[in-house]
């Protein structure tokens, strides 16, 4: 087979993924077909455990070693799925090997802060208040969620008289844990308000393609992720929230003022980080891992390692509660 070829009938083949994790392994296969192009290989017979080596080589020239352990995990499971379909030959997928990383390789720190997200949250409500830019930021630090389920939202899974949004995995909306990552989330009663407000007052009623009413809407239809991202970076920058630089940066010249290049500020960030700094906010304020875990969505283990970034004296201050039972 040609690797073209191979590549896309691995991506057809792998229905288990959601849409944001398949986008993932097409990315991660596009830089391994550009290796094959430029090497000359055109049939997937030609692979050998010595090549697949050179490609690793080649690939940990632009990368480092986390990129590198993912994307080369991705070729481990095309090549496999090229042995079962006969395409290579058996058991190469096993010469392939994954650079062993340290702990602090494994982990990504960056986070948004309670304290930065209390200063975020008051401008918000005076000056943006109902404006789906602050529904989105609210919603996403009082719950922790990804943005995929947020995005998933309709209108009518907000119940503002019980004050829960119910997460529901669906075809067009699918969420990362599939029927699994099925939830209702508690809010609390200013979100709810604050929601109430913003469909009341800006949200336009616009449905998506499949006829549902979002709750996470533009003047289009539903919003995408990309740009509930771009909305995060532009509302986490300093000079939007403060109208001040800590970077001592001038305003007329940095280029992060621009809407359009807000994550270029040292001090943006995206949807994930909020997601570990809520994280964190709730086990700081008492939450047990099991609940916290349930509510994000997220194992206990990957809540430990990845998300609770809690310092190690708030950890203490955590544990205190249980002198009193040994």
């Amino acid at each position: 087979m040609h690797p073209t070829e191979a590549v896309q009938d691995y991506l057809d083949g792998r229905t288990d993924l959601c849409q944001s994790s398949k986008a993932n392994h097409r990315y991660r296969l596009q830089r391994f077909k550009e290796w094959c192009e430029e090497e000359g290989i055109t049939n997937t017979n030609e692979l050998t455990g010595r090549k697949l080596h050179q490609f690793k080589i080649w690939r940990s020239q632009e990368v480092n070693n986390v990129t590198l352990k993912n994307h080369l995990g991705t070729l481990r499971q095309f090549i496999a799925f090229c042995e079962r379909i006969d395409a290579v030959a058996g058991g190469l997928s096993e010469k392939l090997e994954l650079p062993q990383l340290g702990y602090n390789e494994e982990v990504n720190d960056t986070m948004l802060s309670h304290k930065e997200a209390k200063r975020i949250l008051p401008y918000l409500k005076k000056y943006e208040y109902g404006s789906v830019r602050h529904v989105i930021f609210v919603v996403l630090w009082h719950t922790g969620i990804r943005i995929s389920t947020l995005r998933a939202f309709d209108v009518e899974d907000f119940d503002s008289q019980q004050g829960f949004l119910r997460a529901i995995h669906r075809p067009e909306t699918p969420l990362k844990n599939r029927k699994q990552g099925e939830r209702e989330i508690n809010l609390n009663d200013e979100t709810v308000e604050i929601i109430e407000d913003y469909l009341r007052m800006t949200h336009s009623g616009v449905t998506d393609t499949k006829g549902r009413t979002p709750l996470i809407a533009t003047s289009q239809g539903r919003a995408h992720t990309t740009t509930i991202r771009a909305q995060i970076y532009r509302v986490t920058r300093p000079c939007h929230y403060l109208n001040s630089c800590p970077h001592d940066r001038d305003v007329n010249e940095c280029e992060a003022v621009s809407n359009q290049y807000a994550s270029k500020c040292p001090s943006s960030v995206s949807p994930h980080a909020i997601r570990k700094g809520a994280i964190t906010h709730h086990r700081n304020n008492g939450w047990p891992a099991k609940a916290v875990s349930d509510r994000a969505d997220v194992s206990q283990e990957v809540l430990d390692k990845h998300y609770d970034k809690g310092t190690q004296s708030e950890k203490r201050e955590r544990r205190k509660e249980f002198m009193n039972n040994l």
